[in-house]
């Protein structure tokens, strides 16, 4: 069997170094693997690391910045493997991992994904797969029971992160892969409803561990993108699968919940009041704002202009 490992890398050369190094120390005995690197147009020299690094890796070096959903397709449509390890930069595997997935669906025919469970750096398991979006879990969020209703542990989920996630070829190509329509955020719900929809389950595989090194904004400027672009395609999600009423309900829950965060906030250390009323702002107007997507295409016409 082969299996296609399938990294995207956005400016991540360190940690896209040391994710090429667990793809190399947990390689599962007896399965045949190739590794593809999309770079998505990074300006800190991750081209000329996976080159300089060698070892057969097929590089896709996009001039352009595009969306996750797209690079993610991009690299199921290349990709020869019966099964394809979606990989962030930021995703460690660690020991036993690759084999617990490829047995997840070895042992489920009908398992179209199987998501490990993602790590922090100190090896704290953090929440990467919920039940599918909907009216009942904006409820369940507005009433902050969301880590009881909504978070899921294990076997079969609504959704699941795709930081470190292996995906059956073939019920991707079933379902015409991954949206781009989702530049970010909500791009993997709407991949995993779409399999849902066509008969296909997502696993959550405890067993399966990955560290996730996740890359946060550094810069107010850029976390407010993240924060529109999050808003934004959460509520495209809704439009897309479910009627206007009920995406309408899910805004007005979820700026409800931001605001009484916001509320708590100016009383609870470490906690900034503003950044949860931007949350709620967004989630009433996903539509108001600059993204990722805004980013990406300013990015993108400067490396058009001659200098």
């Amino acid at each position: 069997m082969l299996i296609s490992y399938c990294v995207v890398n956005t400016n991540g050369r360190e940690l896209l170094m040391r994710c090429l190094d667990a793809i190399d120390r947990t390689l599962p005995p007896g399965l045949d693997r190739e590794v593809l690197v999309l770079d998505n147009a990074s300006d800190d020299g991750s081209a000329d690391a996976v080159r300089a690094r060698g070892g057969g890796i097929r590089l896709i070096a996009l001039d352009r910045r595009t969306g996750k959903a797209e690079n993610d397709s991009t690299l199921l449509r290349e990709a020869q493997g019966q099964y394809c390890l979606l990989l962030n930069e930021d995703a460690e595997l660690l020991p036993g991992a690759p084999a617990a997935l490829v047995e997840a669906l070895d042992r489920t025919p009908r398992a179209g994904a199987a998501a490990a469970q993602l790590l922090d750096p100190e090896g704290r398991p953090q929440p990467c797969a919920w039940r599918l979006p909907g009216v009942g879990t904006a409820l369940a969020g507005a009433l902050f029971l969301h880590r009881w209703l909504t978070v899921q542990h294990g076997g079969v989920v609504g959704w699941a992160q795709s930081s470190a996630m292996l995906v059956r070829r073939t019920a991707a190509e079933e379902v015409g892969y991954l949206d781009p329509q989702f530049f970010v955020y909500s791009d993997e719900t709407d991949f995993c409803k779409r399999l849902a929809d066509a008969g296909w389950r997502t696993l959550l595989i405890p067993d399966a561990g990955a560290i996730h090194r996740e890359q946060l904004a550094t810069d107010r400027e850029a976390a407010e993108r993240r924060i529109v672009e999050f808003h934004r395609n959460r509520d495209r999600y809704m439009r897309k699968h479910h009627s206007r009423a009920a995406a309408a309900a899910v805004r007005v829950l979820t700026a409800w919940a931001y605001l009484v965060r916001a509320a708590a906030a100016t009383v609870l250390p470490g906690h900034d009041p503003a950044r949860y009323l931007l949350h709620a702002r967004q989630a009433l107007h996903p539509g108001r704002g600059e993204g990722v997507r805004e980013a990406a295409d300013r990015y993108n016409r400067a490396r058009a202009t001659p200098a």
